[in-house]
């Protein structure tokens, strides 16, 4: 029989000390007498984490790993390097392409939504998990990477070489609609969410519109600071959100005046997928009586994490605070209710959109 070396921790210099000896009397019996093969300490130490977090009863408050943390942190700062699609893992462990982001290096290889990618240089990713496949198709700007491709409906197999480089990842999406109607699109609040929403929101407002429909719906959220600029784009001087920790204490998150979208009608498009920073600037929005929400109930979420970065690259996200509106509304667990709901049904007609039409509907005739 192997034994592996057990640590000898020092005395227990308290009751809490003592009681967590019991885990280390624990390792050391399975490490003496489990059959079979044991895990590395990282895993058994990540293992510990996920255990202690879960005791909190919070999903908010979560360790990453660091391969995965690497690449949230890196999507979350609003650009990355690699070849500029966004991806899912289909339920076969295949990874589709998703969307190609236009003037990418994906593009210009002509990879197309709906193309499975099996191999990256020669490796199979089939079965990974998303971000170990994420990981081994990102790289540094100016390297090459290989993929193999099965496009549907072609039965061949073929292989891409692309020549990585660094993306801005979009996030803002903006048209003129019918009756001079501008309409933005925000999906989330990375670092360049403020400065994406400004460069498209001076264009829409070159063409003098009616009125202005913020659309963040299925918007997960982000980064505070983004979500309290974002909201000063539309709000003049006053509260965005009050923050209050555990111990009572607050802090006053504020709006200035100066911005030339103060005074334009708006309405802001929600859904149950709006979360966490939409909610901040919707939930600001619809308290000071800015704008209406149209759409449906908002997803929820009123907490505030703060990120830890360790030194292997992991990270723990753990919940400091609650965040209430302008009015001093705690929406955690709760949402947003739309000024007026309008639920989609559940088959919709290709281009069709009544949420956006009623949104349109009310800038045009003010009901």
């Amino acid at each position: 029989m192997c034994i592996r070396d057990s640590p000898t921790p020092p005395p227990p210099a308290n009751a809490d000390e003592e009681t967590f000896q019991l885990f280390w009397e624990v390792w050391e019996i399975v490490q003496r007498e489990f059959y079979g093969e044991l895990p590395d300490m990282q895993t058994v130490t990540y293992g510990a984490i996920r255990g202690m977090l879960e005791t909190l009863d919070d999903e908010y408050t979560s360790f990453i790993e660091a391969d995965i943390a690497a690449i949230t942190r890196e999507d979350a700062s609003g650009s990355f390097q690699g070849i500029g699609a966004f991806v899912r893992m289909r339920d076969d462990g295949k990874l589709e392409l998703v969307s190609i982001i236009p003037n990418s290096p994906a593009e210009a290889a002509g990879l197309m939504s709906g193309d499975l990618v099996l191999q990256v240089d020669g490796h199979s990713i089939v079965g990974l998990g998303i971000y170990e496949a994420i990981a081994l198709i990102r790289g540094p700007a100016g390297t090459r990477v290989t993929l193999l491709i099965e496009r549907p409906g072609q039965p061949e197999l073929f292989e891409v070489t692309i020549t990585r480089a660094r993306i801005e990842i979009p996030l803002v999406e903006s048209e003129m609609l019918e009756g001079n109607v501008a309409y933005i699109r925000l999906t989330e609040f990375s670092a360049t969410a403020t400065s994406q929403m400004q460069t498209e929101l001076e264009e829409l407002m070159a063409q003098q519109p009616v009125g202005l429909i913020l659309d963040l719906r299925d918007n997960p959220g982000g980064w505070l600071n983004e979500a309290v600029s974002v909201a000063d784009l539309f709000l003049g001087e006053g509260v965005v959100l009050i923050e209050r920790a555990s111990d009572g204490s607050e802090q006053v998150f504020r709006s200035y005046d100066g911005q030339p979208y103060e005074s334009i009608p708006l309405v802001v498009l929600v859904n149950g997928g709006s979360a966490s920073a939409s909610e901040i600037v919707a939930g600001a929005i619809q308290a000071r009586g800015r704008g209406i929400l149209i759409g449906e109930q908002t997803f929820g979420k009123g907490s505030v994490q703060r990120p830890y970065t360790f030194s292997d690259g992991s990270e723990l996200r753990v919940t400091i605070a609650r965040w209430y509106t302008p009015n001093n509304v705690a929406i955690h667990g709760e949402g947003l209710a739309p000024d007026i709901q309008v639920v989609l049904p559940e088959t919709l007609e290709p281009g069709q959109d009544p949420q956006l039409e009623r949104a349109v509907q009310y800038l045009l005739s003010g009901e």
